[in-house]
């Protein structure tokens, strides 16, 4: 996406809708049959049209609409008023160009380019969310009757002009009638204006600016000139050009962000830029500040790009990606529990090795995750922690003398050295003949713990050899003195590349997984191996062989170091050597054909090349493989005569390396607070709990209970004239310390009590009923309103605790009328609590059925009783496992019912209440000799049981 004109808008995060074979389908609800059922016959059967569907179900056939350039700037496409108000108001930003004073342009073009960045980003953004979660634009809509003739004739007819102006062929040709069109169509065309106004006036004024900051530097020669220039208009049509060809590809309705509003029955083939990079109209699609910030020679027009294109991608987080996410890449289908299968016999009648291959191989896939999470408790992470401290230590207290450097210096390159050459040789002996696995076999240890300690070992060595490198920049780098050219764009393009790497390592790990990025298919044969290319890898065969190193460049840029550049370079050679004869060679052998000869972004620019100049880098490449070729048969007839030694050398390394809640309704009593309002009365106000349960403690009422994930259901009453923007929300009961005035957030804890009174669908969600007339107790005469609410899933607490309800009046935090408190619990599992420790582990199985029966139900309220995602039985696996929410709510009833603390993790990778049933019993086992003393009674350290 971009910024302007020749940006457009959306159509970057498509990108991720699209399959495997390059093509989205963007409404797969949509069936032809369905869709032909649901609108006219004639219109069904006009040849070329596009049917939408809108959430509700409505089918409707998509009028033709233009592109944002063609609609304000092409005379031939007709104008309306909203096209003046735009034209008008880009014209008032070229005026300020050439009326301003010379000192005055450029802060003031500078701040109207942050006003008008900050409404894309952050305005359109913010519309854009509230539409995705809650329909908000769709619901403004309809509560202002814009296109509604009876409600608003005035402004509906306004919008009806406009609206029909631009789509005229389609009301000519009866496919658009603005009286039949969904309200959904409608808001989007209206949305489409205020997109045109923004983008525009956000283009406009980067230009002025740039125009404004222009200059030539003092002393550049007519070379430099000449070459800023032609790079600067390199970039801007290549930045054109990217737009053009994005806008080819997803059309009008994703270029305005359409499926935010509805869907449609389209098939886009995601080629051309959408092979070249990931979100290529975020990503590349700003290559055309880069050329104008060149062409302008001005720092702040660079910086200001910068941000701008930061704001974008974080406008990509915050607003496309989750959309895409929940729109496009729905999690697979629940797998419902099923007899086990059979595992397929040879000949012999024992298991086949494809059985036991697939076994290994998804073991190994879902075992705990080594990254993302830093964890001392684990040898490698502590290790890896004391080794960088270390290093950074020793880099602060020693003084940069010529021989400390030289120390640093072969430092950085004997752990390149050994990264290469010891991780590259560990590689090829495992490909070839399992090396790795049978020096920890020959000792009686498992695959398992081989695989665990190459793990720990890479990690280890791929941390060292990236901070050697850049603890080695550190002690090069000298201060700037302010004389040296070129200093702030030596240090804001090392950043930049810096920033380049990480990025590209992340999106690597996301591809690969933490499988692929330890190599595990050097270890663990997949049952049917087949290669795919998503991610970063749809664009690049291999990332890390440039961008992967773009880090080491960034730091070579920074310190301006020619020992640095002499080690960035010889990094770089041997990254190349290691694609080329370690991981290379084992993918030709496990994958074979189906590696690609081409990656996506070369294809790409092939298509877009002359056919000389293709023909030109064609011969280039030839030549380079050839010599590649012969690099690389030197260097395997060196390592065939030194691989005795060689390999003894490195297992002996290795040898020596240790890496290191409800059954009655409760008759509850109220508590009144006083508005103050004479024309509401106070009394008629309460709250009181319908499922919650009165404990008791020897025949004495304690207090309340719900059930832990149980959703409460509260009864309301409210005078007849109360205000229709009454809320009520949920809190802690120590939160609050005043009982007249709620202070703090309720954390989307709340419903309101009436309908289409608030701008989102959170605030109706678990309304049951409301405004029901009844009589008020204690006056027969007068009448009162009352209603149900039901709080559940988000809406309430996932812990043990105190809680209360509290009334607010008038969309305010006035309080009205406060709940009794009640206690959310979790009751713990008495595990044969009359058993000794002996007997209470004799029948595991026993324990285990035990703790399912325990588990499920809890199990079931986690996943909110959604039958979707929560388990119809103890072998049912679990679903929606991608929202960390399920998990954390699933470990913390553990914990507490069991007293057994997991990770998270432990939920993802179990995945089904019988698989965990079983590891809270092992755990309860290995802890029972930690949970009683010597005479057998239990410790005052043990869990509650």
């Amino acid at each position: 996406m971009a910024s302007s004109a020749l940006e457009g808008s959306n159509g970057t995060g498509l990108r991720d809708r699209s399959k495997g074979d390059g093509k989205m389908e963007t409404s797969t609800a949509i069936k032809e049959v369905e869709v032909i059922e649901s609108v006219d016959n004639e219109d069904a059967l006009k040849p070329g049209k596009t049917f939408g569907r809108t959430p509700d179900g409505t089918t409707f056939v998509v009028p033709q609409t233009h592109d944002m350039v063609s609609t304000l700037l092409s005379p031939r496409q007709p104008k309306n008023l909203s096209d003046i108000v735009i034209l008008v108001i880009l014209a008032i930003h070229i005026a300020l160009l050439f009326l301003l004073p010379p000192s005055l342009q450029s802060p003031i073009l500078g701040c109207l380019f942050a006003l008008w960045r900050t409404s894309y980003n952050f305005g359109i953004g913010y519309l854009l969310r509230n539409q995705s979660n809650h329909k908000r634009l769709v619901w403004w809509a309809r509560k202002s009757g814009i296109f509604d003739a009876k409600q608003n004739p005035r402004i509906c007819a306004l919008v009806k002009h406009e609206i029909e102006a631009k789509i005229s062929d389609e009301v000519r040709s009866g496919d658009y009638v603005f009286e039949k069109a969904p309200i959904e169509y409608n808001t989007w065309l209206v949305f489409r204006r205020v997109v045109d106004l923004v983008l525009m006036c956000d283009f406009v004024s980067y230009v002025l600016f740039a125009i404004s900051c222009a200059h030539v530097p003092a002393g550049e020669g007519w070379g430099l000139t000449a070459g800023r220039w032609i790079g600067g208009i390199v970039l801007f049509m290549f930045n054109l050009w990217v737009k053009l060809d994005a806008h080819r590809v997803v059309k009008d309705y994703a270029w305005y962000w359409g499926d935010f509003f509805f869907l449609v029955d389209q098939n886009l083939a995601f080629d051309g830029v959408f092979e070249m990079a990931p979100h290529p109209m975020y990503s590349v699609g700003y290559a055309g500040y880069y050329g104008i910030s060149l062409i302008a020679a001005s720092y702040p027009v660079l910086f200001i790009s910068l941000a701008a294109h930061a704001a974008q991608f974080v406008f990509l987080s915050v607003v496309e990606n989750p959309h895409i996410d929940k729109t496009y890449n729905a999690p697979a289908p629940r797998r419902r529990s099923t007899p086990p299968p059979t595992r397929p016999l040879s000949s012999d009648g024992k298991e086949s090795y494809t059985a036991i291959l697939a076994d290994d191989y998804t073991h190994a896939v879902k075992e705990r995750k080594l990254l993302g999470k830093l964890d001392m408790f684990y040898n490698t992470h502590l290790c890896t922690a004391l080794l960088v401290f270390y290093l950074a230590v020793g880099a602060m207290v020693t003084p940069n003398t010529p021989m400390i450097k030289v120390i640093f210096l072969l430092h950085a390159f004997g752990w390149r050295v050994w990264h290469t050459v010891g991780i590259g040789s560990i590689l090829v002996g495992q490909s070839h003949n399992k090396a790795w696995f049978r020096h920890f076999l020959k000792f009686g240890q498992t695959r398992e713990e081989a695989w665990d300690q190459w793990k720990g070992l890479y990690h280890v060595s791929l941390v060292m050899c990236h901070t050697s490198f850049f603890i080695a920049g550190w002690k090069f780098y000298n201060l700037p003195t302010g004389q040296e050219g070129m200093v702030l764009f030596r240090h804001t393009l090392g950043i930049l590349l810096l920033a380049l790497q990480m990025w590209t390592a992340a999106s690597i790990h996301e591809s690969l997984g933490e499988f692929g990025w330890f190599f595990g298919d050097f270890f663990f044969e997949q049952p049917t191996p087949h290669l795919t290319y998503s991610g970063i890898y749809r664009y690049l065969n291999n990332p890390e062989r440039l961008i992967g190193s773009a880090g080491i460049w960034g730091i070579v840029l920074i310190t301006s170091s020619q020992e640095i550049f002499m080690l960035g370079l010889f990094s770089h050679v041997c990254l190349l050597l290691f694609i080329q004869f370690v991981e290379r060679p084992h993918m030709e052998k496990l994958y074979g054909s189906q590696i690609r000869k081409e990656a996506g972004v070369v294809k790409t620019i092939k298509k877009a090349m002359p056919p000389p100049v293709a023909d030109g880098v064609k011969s280039f490449q030839g030549s380079i493989d050839k010599a590649l070729a012969d690099v690389g048969e030197f260097i395997e007839e060196f390592l065939e005569t030194a691989k005795p030694k060689l390999t003894q050398g490195v297992m002996g390394v290795v040898k020596d390396t240790q890496l290191l809640i409800s059954h009655y309704p409760a008759d509850l009593s109220l508590t009144f607070l006083a508005d103050g309002h004479a024309k509401y009365d106070a009394k008629k106000y309460s709250i009181a709990i319908l499922n919650a349960v009165r404990e008791t403690k020897d025949g004495i009422a304690t207090g309340l209970s719900v059930e832990f994930g149980q959703p409460i259901r509260i009864v309301w009453t409210a005078p007849v004239n109360h205000s229709r923007l009454d809320w009520i929300g949920l809190y802690r009961i120590a939160d609050n310390a005043s009982r007249e005035v709620t202070r703090i957030a309720s954390m989307g804890r709340w419903t309101a009590l009436c309908k289409d009174e608030y701008d989102t669908d959170i605030a109706e969600k678990g309304i049951i009923s409301s405004d029901i007339k009844t009589l008020f107790p204690e006056n027969p005469n007068e009448e009162i309103l009352t209603g149900e609410l039901e709080f559940g899933g988000d809406k309430t607490f996932w812990s043990n605790g105190v809680y209360e309800f509290r009334y607010h009046h008038d969309g305010k935090h006035k309080v009205m009328a406060i709940s009794l408190p009640f206690e959310v619990i979790i009751n713990k599992a008495p595990l044969a609590a009359d058993k000794t420790e002996e007997e209470h582990f004799i029948d595991m199985q026993e324990m285990q059925e035990s703790v399912e029966n325990y588990l499920f139900p809890v199990i079931v309220r986690c996943f909110d009783k959604d039958q979707d995602i929560a388990p119809g039985d103890v072998a049912d696996e679990f679903g929606g496992l991608g929202d960390g929410k399920y998990a954390k709510r699933i470990v913390y009833a553990v914990k507490e019912m069991f007293g057994v603390d997991f990770a998270p993790e432990v939920v993802q990778a179990d995945g089904n209440v019988r698989r965990l049933a079983w590891r809270i019993c092992n755990a309860k086992r290995v802890l029972a000799p930690f949970s009683m003393n010597t005479s057998g009674t239990p410790s005052p350290f043990a869990p509650e049981r």
